[in-house]
């Protein structure tokens, strides 16, 4: 079961004015599930994204930074489930232009406006035909309040659909976002998440829209980890439908850049904390919070080191205050002139470490209490400066070794 997150609640999901969404079972690869999705766009829609830095990358992600490349105004996204049409080569390739073709002839328009996602199973051929067969269908499903059915025909081994709206107060007029996600295994996103759509009407100038895609994804998406593994199709979009009718935003420095920004960043940190609460198998939803450092690069460099330990994350499975571990991964996160008399540990509110060394007050029983809850902080303090940065993670369970192990079967 996810770690503390409550059910999702379509009543609370915004629709966004511009977008329509369409669900379909196309047997991708099991029978009898909504396993194809269309985003359909209102005309004059602009759309930005950032993908995985993986280089052996899905032909999506490849068919997508081509089509947005381009400059062509998208129309739509459609996006499969169970098949990831990666490592297949010339043929995946052709693959994802073809489904993009299939969609623009239904819909009228260049195949350069369809951006294709794909996410499942590597190197299995991608099965074309059937995706291209389910389109019909997911384009009558086509609705503006089916984001929760969007969020639920993406997934893949996440156990429930992930899904976020806020809104804000921008230019005197009331500005919706709304978001989906999905990951749950194979999460260490390097420029993404494995798939992300967040849109809003808010009216903003598109030249603004591919730093704002990079900095939401470097503030959330690009903070989590479950086992350090970075996906071959990490996807993350941003969608903005301009039909809010609130003067335009042409700087993000403004009052309303801010307050816009505050408001996508809500969503896209929740859809982020929640692919690590539904983490494979995980028990426990720890927040890895680095301070002292001298840039805040080195101080998410052994943020990393730790939550991508696995003698960390199976001792926090196992509530076990074996804190050496979080000491070691401290030491080998490479920074080469790192003063290990200067670091300090806090397990919440148990002060563990002082200069370097066990603080003489910490009590073993302290630390196994703050290790059993299901919500922990760990902070270090490297005492190098005043940067700090934080990352989210969660521990490794036997149920991880079980998941991955079937995945295929």
């Amino acid at each position: 079961m996810p770690v503390n997150l409550p059910p999702l609640d379509s009543a609370q999901l915004k629709p966004i004015a511009g977008v329509r969404i369409g669900i379909a079972q196309a047997g991708v690869r099991k029978a009898n599930r909504k396993d194809l999705t269309v985003f359909l766009l209102d005309e004059g829609t602009s759309v930005a994204g950032v993908f995985t830095r993986n280089r052996f990358c899905a032909a999506p992600v490849q068919v997508c930074r081509e089509h947005l490349a381009a400059g062509s105004a998208v129309r739509a996204l459609v996006i499969n489930t169970g098949n990831a049409n990666a490592g297949t080569g010339a043929p995946g390739l052709a693959h994802a232009h073809q489904t993009c073709e299939a969609l623009a002839s239904l819909l009228r328009c260049t195949p350069a406006q369809v951006l294709p996602f794909s996410t499942g199973v590597i190197m299995e051929p991608l099965p074309v035909d059937r995706i291209v067969a389910g389109l019909p269908a997911a384009l009558t499903d086509a609705q503006a309040a089916h984001w929760a059915e969007a969020a639920q025909g993406i997934m893949t081994t996440d156990t429930v659909p992930k899904a976020a709206s806020a809104q804000v107060q921008v230019g005197g007029k009331t500005v919706s976002i709304t978001g989906i996600s999905k990951g749950a295994g194979m999460i260490r996103p390097n420029m993404a998440t494995m798939l992300g759509f967040v849109a809003t009407d808010a009216c903003i100038a598109p030249a603004l829209l591919p730093a704002l895609a990079k900095q939401l994804a470097d503030g959330s998406f690009n903070r989590i980890t479950i086992d350090g593994d970075t996906s071959t199709n990490d996807s993350f979009m941003l969608i903005a439908t301009h039909k809010a009718a609130q003067p335009p935003i042409t700087s993000l420095d403004s009052a309303d850049g801010q307050a816009l920004l505050q408001g996508l960043m809500q969503v896209a940190r929740q859809l982020a904390h929640a692919i690590v609460r539904d983490g494979e198998g995980a028990t426990k939803f720890i927040t890895v919070l680095i301070e002292g450092g001298r840039t805040a690069e080195e101080c998410r460099q052994v943020a990393y080191a730790i939550a991508h330990s696995p003698l960390v994350k199976t001792a926090f499975f196992a509530s076990d205050p074996n804190l050496g571990r979080i000491l070691a991964a401290v030491g080998y996160a490479g920074i080469d002139d790192l003063d290990q008399g200067l670091i300090e540990l806090h397990l919440d509110d148990v002060h563990v470490v002082s200069q370097g060394g066990r603080r003489a007050e910490y009590r073993e029983e302290d630390g196994q209490r703050v290790m059993k809850g299901s919500e922990i902080t760990v902070r270090v303090g490297l005492g190098r400066g005043t940067a700090s940065d934080t990352v989210w993670t969660c521990d490794l369970s036997h149920d991880y070794v079980t998941i991955n192990a079937d995945y295929r079967s």
